[in-house]
Parts: structure tokens; sequence; C-alpha cells
């Protein structure tokens, strides 16, 4: 029942690199076909490891910190450098093209989700780039003799994850706020009730953001993301904690539903309606990326009040008193009473 075209396991996939210093996992448009503009990873590094430096040729990064504490540093375009710390719950945002690094400088082992805006992304590791070029190129590069590149055995092929020689070393500057930086559990959440409530990472509170965006949405067992649709908008989303059902619709009108444990993630197309809703007793926390800085939603909720109960009637082929329990929505709740008493789990229509 949990099989479906649109979701699959980030923590079942083969790794992309394992060893005692930590491990990347991912899952692309290859693993999974419904994918589109985005594809996740997720990366444990162990004390004292790092995520070799890289860049991504045709995909924007923003990442969430699950638990640990890393070090990052950015070279963007036009000589602008910058490094933070970041922790659980903080998020940073890494534009394409640009030479980042991620590194563990705690104590335990740190982990955190990737999103990219690309469904097929694609990466190059600085020293297997170092490896395309001469000894006499780099020392040109460097302004030094070409003698001491002799003895840097150097390959095409990326090492993902290596170990840091030494302790960490963190400049003061690190501490300073940064524009790549957001602490989206930290902010008021835009959305709020007793049933849930969901951070939201756009462009509306953080100007960086280019062409994606991040919600973290937290549901209670008595509440319900409502069927909604997102126009012009792509929705990834991780599953961090609980266990969910969800329900989506192609425009052939085949429904899919299936159920999330922690580890999962799942795609939605462009405008799909489709819900999600709790299953058993614990809370679920969900990481949803967007593929754009502004996420559009139009929920079923307001959709009954842009209507008159006329024109539903007609669509539903009843008449217009069978509609007077409908609410006045003017503003869409987004996160709904699970007041019904739990449907049978339906596989496909």
């Amino acid at each position: 029942m949990s099989s479906s075209p649109y979701s699959a396991s980030l923590l079942e996939v083969e790794s992309l690199h394992s060893s005692h210093l930590g491990s990347l996992h991912g899952i692309t448009a290859t693993d999974l076909d419904a994918l589109q503009n985005l594809s996740i990873k997720r990366l444990i590094l162990a004390p004292g490891a790092i995520q070799e430096p890289q860049w991504h040729s045709n995909a924007n990064q923003l990442t969430y910190c699950l638990r640990g504490d890393v070090f990052v540093s950015i070279l963007d375009t036009g000589n602008e450098f910058s490094n933070f710390t970041a922790s659980s719950g903080d998020m940073f945002y890494v534009e394409s093209g640009s030479l980042h690094h991620i590194e563990n400088i705690g104590d335990a082992h740190a982990e955190a989700i990737i999103c990219l805006r690309h469904e097929n992304p694609q990466t190059f590791s600085l020293a297997a780039s170092m490896g395309a070029m001469t000894d006499a190129v780099l020392g040109n590069t460097y302004d030094i003799d070409m003698s001491p590149w002799t003895d840097i055995p150097r390959t095409t092929e990326p090492k993902h994850i290596v170990k840091r020689p030494g302790q960490p070393q963190i400049p003061y500057s690190a501490l300073l706020p940064d524009r790549h930086k957001f602490s989206i559990e930290n902010m008021n959440a835009p959305v709020s009730n007793r049933y849930g409530s969901a951070e939201t990472a756009r462009s509306q509170f953080w100007p960086a953001l280019q062409n994606m965006s991040m919600y973290s949405l937290r549901v209670e067992e008595d509440g319900m993301r409502e069927p909604h649709w997102h126009p012009s908008t792509v929705e990834m989303g991780y599953v961090h904690r609980g266990h969910a059902r969800m329900s989506i619709m192609n425009p052939a009108g085949i429904v899919d539903t299936y159920t999330l444990k922690p580890g999962d993630v799942y795609c939605v197309p462009a405008a799909y309606p489709h819900q999600i809703e709790v299953l058993g007793s614990e809370n679920i926390h969900f990481l949803i990326f967007f593929d754009q800085p502004m996420p559009k939603d139009v929920g079923y909720r307001s959709s009954g009040t842009a209507m008159s109960r006329e024109v539903l009637a007609a669509a539903f082929g009843i008449k217009s008193p069978q509609l007077s329990v409908l609410p006045f929505t003017p503003k869409d709740p987004l996160i709904v009473s699970k007041r019904n008493k739990e449907d049978p789990v339906r596989s496909k229509l």
C-alpha cells in the first residue's frame, strides 16, 4: 500500500557514499520518475568530517539541519566570501555554481536534508576539478612554482566526505548574521492553530531565496492538511517524524493513496490536488520544499466560498440546500480538524 509512483524512501536507496566518516543518500528523477525541478539528499557527518568543497552546475541548494552543529563556508560570484555556523532547525541557501563546504564541528553526528533545484543535479568537487589541470597550470594559477603540485595526488573522482585534520577553525565572523542562513524554527509561524503549524522559509521572509522555498509543517494527531493544490508550483516533501496517509489525483482522474513513514520522500506535480493526514497517535513533521520562492496554494475549504451554492449544486448534480452547511471561508486555514472517523485506506481508484 505504501508503494506509489509519487514516493520513495531516502533511507532505503543505495548510498552515494558510505564510510566511518558519514554517508550520503539521494533521490533524483532517476529513482523517482515523478520528480520535477527538485531532488533531495540526506547527509550524515561524523564528528570531524567534512563534505568536501563542491558546487552544483545546474541547481541552487536549500539545506535544513536536522541535528548537530556545522560550519559552512561559501564563495559566491563577485568574490563574495561567507561563513557561518548552523544547528538543528537552521537552514542555509547556496546558489548554483557557488563553491561551498559543510563541516561537522560538534561532538555528535550531524544530519542535514538537502534540496536541489533540479530533478537531476550535477555536482563538481573542487579537488576533483583540480585533477583535471596540470601541475604547470595550477602553479601559474597560484603564482608559485609547479613543484609542490607534483607531490599532491589528484584524480577527477569526488571523495564526497573527508576527515578534518586537527580542530575546527571557526572565525568570529561565522557568528554574525548572514544572508545565506535562516533560522526557520525560531520564527513566529505564519500558519498556526490547535491542529498544527507551518513555519515558512520563503522570499517574503528570506530575500536570498530565488527559485525555491520550504515549509516546516507539523500536524497534530487530530489534524489534517486539507485537500489543496499549488498552481505553477511543484512540491517535494521529506518525512522527519510520524506516519501519514496521502492522496493525490492526476489529470486522468486516477487517485493514488499511500502511506508515509520517517525517511520517505514524496512529490506532487504542479496543481495536482492532494491532502495529508496523520496516522496513529504521533504528530507529523514534514519538510516540504517548493520550486518557487513564494509557493502558490488553493484550498478546497475556500473553494466552497469562491463558488456560489447554485454553481456548486450544478457541478455535483444536487439541490443547493444540501450545501448550506459549507462554512463561509474568506481565508483558507490550511490545517483543519480531523473530526470524522478515519477512512479505510484505499490504494487506487
